[in-house]
């Protein structure tokens, strides 16, 4: 008949502290890999975005100089056919009341999102 192999000598058991602070540090290193992961990501999409915002603020500048150039046309038509300051308030009251309506559609399309 076969002998029984002899089990192997056993391992030195590490202590329970030990064994702890080994998985207390092997968790921070995994929380502060992961962190560093969600930082790069967060900064390659940020990178990303910068070119088409600085070319949409671009587009706000250049906006806002076609509408001011609107609003003189608008006043120099006016004024052709009335006072300076019949025209001056007319010209407001007309732009000023295209910026209200587009400012109450805005705020009702925010009141449908909620």
């Amino acid at each position: 008949m076969l002998k029984p192999v002899d089990p192997l000598p056993p391992e030195a058991e590490r202590p329970i502290g030990e064994i702890v602070s080994d998985l207390v540090d092997e968790g921070k290193a995994f929380a502060r890999a992961e962190l560093n992961l969600a930082k790069a990501i967060a900064s390659a999409k940020a990178s990303a975005l910068k070119a088409p915002l600085i070319l949409m603020v671009a587009a706000i500048f250049v906006a806002m100089a076609a509408l001011n150039a609107l609003a003189v046309a608008i006043f120099i038509a006016l004024d052709s056919l009335m006072g300076h300051l019949l025209a001056g308030i007319l010209a407001f009251l007309l732009i000023g009341g295209v910026a209200a309506l587009l400012g109450w559609l805005g705020y009702k399309k925010l009141e449908d999102l909620k």
